[in-house]
């Protein structure tokens, strides 16, 4: 396991967050809200960028492969036939498709199905396996930040597309995809009032630290993948029997699963699915609870940081601090917990 971990700076006197203090949390929540509303969604865009786009009769195949080959997880979907935006192409509807084949069909029959499988048939796996559809996000270019980063916590979304229209036509031009990552980088680039961000995370009380799903090394991966479904999570800690953080199975790791057609390897235990890993995963961000909000901040400047495994001095795990839990708290989101 690589683990990439904050310096701590005190040791917490006990293993749960206790209740900011008013006056903190209106400070943080005050100061960043004013910051948000102050810039744009289109703000938070690099100068030059590249967008992805897949036409809903591509095959799922086909995209998957190219969002693996521009190592990305989503795309817009675009209706050439309405030329209209339908909506996004995230991991969640690979999760679907390896549950509606592990549970429906034989492997023969599930490799035959998806070489003719369009990324327009998605909807209707997701009525098979009783899957809600999901919501039609989107956002003008030029909503404030602040209103982003509501819609996202409202919908616990990850990502919103950008979608602009012509004046006189009202014909649809997807901009971009705004993500959660992609706007705590942009705060930690150009928030100038770090002072505010100084409390550490057991006086916040932000994150989960009761009820946490693990798995161990022995876990059957299509056991967790059921667990991510039924609990709305996109990471498992795997932990030992004493507790200790041994790595983190993520959405993201069922990729490979689609990729490969492994639908017949889905109870193979979970360790020997992260031993397939490629070289360049970025390991296991970990985190203590007397880390403060700038120290997260400094660390999200410089690696691509979805979530903190809060451990304690002897790598046990605490919690978990997900990109959706900073950036509810930061707008005062009463679900950021």
């Amino acid at each position: 396991m690589a683990s990439r971990g904050f310096p701590s700076h005190r040791d917490p006197s006990n293993t749960s967050p206790s209740q900011p203090t008013a006056e903190q949390v209106c400070d943080i929540q005050r100061v960043m809200c004013s910051f948000l509303k102050q810039h744009t969604a289109y703000d938070v865009l690099p100068v030059s960028y590249r967008l992805i786009v897949f036409d809903t009769r591509l095959l799922v195949k086909k995209a998957l492969h190219a969002l693996i080959q521009n190592g990305i997880v989503s795309a817009p979907l675009w209706d050439s036939s309405t030329q209209k935006f339908t909506g996004m192409l995230t991991v969640s509807d690979f999760i679907n498709l390896i549950q509606y084949y592990y549970n429906h069909s034989s492997v023969e029959e599930a490799l035959s199905d998806i070489e003719k499988c369009e990324l327009a048939h998605l909807r209707q796996v997701e009525k098979q396996i009783g899957v809600p559809p999901p919501q039609l996000l989107y956002l003008d270019p030029m909503a404030s930040l602040y209103d982003t980063c509501q819609l996202l916590a409202e919908s616990r979304a990850h990502r919103v597309p950008l979608l602009d229209k012509e004046p006189d036509t009202g014909m649809e031009m997807i901009v971009s995809v705004i993500t959660q990552y992609r706007i705590l980088k942009f705060i930690a680039v150009n928030f100038q009032e770090s002072h505010v961000l100084r409390q550490p995370l057991s006086e916040l009380k932000i994150g989960t630290y009761k009820n946490i799903a693990t798995a161990t090394m022995a876990t059957p991966v299509i056991q967790i993948i059921t667990t991510f479904v039924d609990q709305n999570i996109s990471a498992v800690p795997i932990v030992d029997d004493q507790g200790i953080v041994l790595n983190v199975y993520e959405t993201i790791d069922v990729m490979s699963i689609a990729k490969a057609g492994k639908y017949n390897q889905l109870d193979v235990p979970v360790g020997e699915a992260l031993a397939a890993r490629p070289d360049n995963y970025p390991g296991v961000h970990t985190c203590r609870l007397n880390d403060t909000l700038q120290s997260i901040f400094r660390t999200i400047r410089k690696q691509r940081v979805y979530r903190l495994i809060v451990v304690d001095e002897n790598n046990k795990l605490i919690g978990i601090v997900s990109s959706s839990n900073i950036l509810g708290y930061l707008i005062g989101y009463k679900g950021y917990g």
